[in-house]
């Protein structure tokens, strides 16, 4: 079910008259783009499958970035667009030449981290007179790396996440979420054809607890196990989430870069783990960041809502370029961690390595079987 405050947009955009492409993209502030996107390809996700893809590929929707227009770049096919792009739909006969209500295109989504979805958004930039008339998403949870034969078979079931809703062109089309279960991929469905440019899936990673105890120890930070970043005092140049993006930072924006600071006060990050954990050894990756990296960071745990911030890792000095492990003295039990950095400047990823403590392994397992996992 979708919420109705979220403004809308409907209708062509004007044809693009030349200068900046974007100078009249229609977009929102939506309340939701502040968490994970589940379908993010650096999570694992991947456009698996789609009916049509004949201007442009079905993989553009996940692409980072803001779609790229470029007016002069045609190919055999027409116009090159960066997006998902279908051929135009067409009825039956000269004497039904238009498509039926229920014809449409589709693209089947396989999410990076199985979660919970709060928000969508389906992004139409540059799809001027080309983008669809409505759009609708569906998802469904299903184990193991399922085929798209399987998705599409007739006794699965999906759940309607977005139900038909007319759309802009060149506009970025939000939708807030409102169901509390757990998905692993959706079906994105244009009415009755056209083209998106990208989609993004924001919401709240819900790891399965039999693949995390398996792993035993493991990064309790990762967005793909379940962490996720609570606040955070300035995001100016980057998100915080990107700290705990799988992977080494690749250049100096996939981490997280503070503006400078004139004042006498330090920049920080807090995060929430998937459950109640015990931190054994954690790492500070200042990756690409050299002359704007953290001078110093020190680590804080919380453990529980009402517990005390204690201090894990007192302030230490950080090299630029350079990833830092620390072993901890001793197990260190925490629901809860902040990084504070000295005074300003950024990491590109925090990894803390531990396990579930048993009373965190069994909320973690309540809590999935509460989203139908």
């Amino acid at each position: 079910m979708t919420d109705a405050a979220i403004p809308r947009f409907t209708g062509d955009a004007s044809p693009y008259a030349g200068g900046d492409p974007y100078a009249d993209h229609r977009t929102a502030d939506f309340p939701f783009t502040h968490l994970v996107d589940l379908a993010d390809r650096r999570l694992g996700a991947g456009v698996i499958a789609a009916n049509d893809e004949f201007f442009a590929e079905r993989e553009n929707l996940l692409k980072p970035g803001p779609a790229v227009f470029d007016p002069e770049h045609f190919g055999h096919k027409g116009k090159v667009m960066d997006g998902w792009e279908t051929r135009r739909r067409r009825g039956v006969s000269a004497a039904e030449p238009h498509p039926t209500a229920d014809d449409h295109d589709w693209a089947l989504v396989r999410l990076g981290a199985p979660g919970v979805v709060r928000g969508i958004v389906l992004d139409t930039a540059h799809f001027r007179g080309n983008y669809p008339q409505a759009v609708s998403v569906d998802a469904l949870a299903l184990p193991g790396s399922p085929s798209p034969e399987e998705l599409l078979a007739p006794d699965v079931k999906w759940t309607t996440l977005v139900p038909r809703t007319a759309v802009g062109g060149h506009a970025a089309n939000g939708f807030a979420v409102d169901a509390e279960q757990r998905f692993t991929h959706l079906r994105v469905n244009q009415h009755p054809d056209g083209g998106i440019a990208r989609l993004r899936v924001y919401g709240e990673v819900a790891p399965d607890p039999a693949w995390l105890g398996a792993l035993g120890t493991f990064d309790l930070a990762a967005l793909e196990n379940g962490g996720r970043v609570e606040d955070a005092s300035d995001r100016f140049y980057s998100p915080a989430t990107n700290t705990i993006q799988p992977g080494r930072s690749r250049k100096m924006d996939d981490g997280w870069e503070t503006r400078r600071r004139r004042d006498r006060g330090n920049d920080w990050i807090s995060y929430r783990l998937a459950a109640r954990s015990g931190i054994r050894a954690v790492e500070i990756d200042t990756a690409y960041l050299k002359g704007n990296a953290a001078g110093w960071a020190s680590l804080s745990v919380r453990d529980g809502e009402d517990g005390e911030w204690t201090e894990a890792l007192p302030r230490t000095r950080l090299q630029p370029d350079t990833n830092h492990r620390f072993v901890l003295d001793g197990t260190v039990l925490a629901t809860r961690v902040r990084i504070d950095i000295y005074p300003d400047g950024g990491i590109s990823r925090l990894r803390l390595f531990g396990s579930l403590t048993d009373d965190g392994a069994r909320t973690l397992a309540a809590r999935h079987r509460e989203l139908g996992g």
